[in-house]
């Protein structure tokens, strides 16, 4: 049985093109976002707004941060080859959740960020005890997911959680 210390200390990025392809079981992946609400948060603000992109959302989440690639790099900057690794993270990966912060107006800003990030790792420490590979990126462009996203005025995406099994 792994310790606490031990899955602090393996805990790592792990990227898409590791993944397996298995699929993380739904009561893994359950545990993995639950775990984001124990993480401290001033005031009990729990600023985190996890959402879930699996399947078709998760092929329309890809094609959209292509898109926003290909509208954000400057022509002498592009590059086919990252654009298709932007491509395959999405793809690659089973799950890709979306980290968004509501910012609730009772805290400074820099607490609901702090928050959010002990959120992630208490997913990260989950996904590592599990054996599910994963990272959390934060493409330059990420805050212009939002109309995507369909967040509120007071909400702003801070990346993305990519995860996959390998083992």
């Amino acid at each position: 049985m792994q310790t606490l210390r031990d899955i602090i200390t393996s805990r790592k990025s792990v990227f898409p093109p590791q993944y397996s392809g298995q699929p993380i079981p739904e009561e893994v992946l359950q545990e993995i976002i639950t775990a984001a609400n124990y993480a401290p948060n001033h005031k009990r603000t729990q600023p985190w707004r996890i959402k879930v992109h699996k399947g078709d959302e998760k092929e329309r989440l890809g094609e959209e941060l292509v898109r926003l690639y290909k509208k954000n790099v400057p022509a002498e900057q592009f590059s086919e080859r990252k654009m298709n690794e932007i491509a395959q993270k999405a793809a690659l990966s089973d799950v890709v959740l979306t980290i968004n912060i509501h910012f609730s107006g009772k805290v400074p800003e820099w607490e609901e960020i702090a928050a959010t990030a002990m959120a992630v790792q208490n997913m990260y420490l989950t996904c590592t005890a599990h054996g599910v590979g994963c990272y959390w990126g934060t493409p330059g462009f990420m805050f212009q997911l939002k109309d995507f996203l369909q967040l509120e005025d007071s909400e702003q995406c801070y990346g993305l959680f990519f995860m996959g099994m390998i083992e």
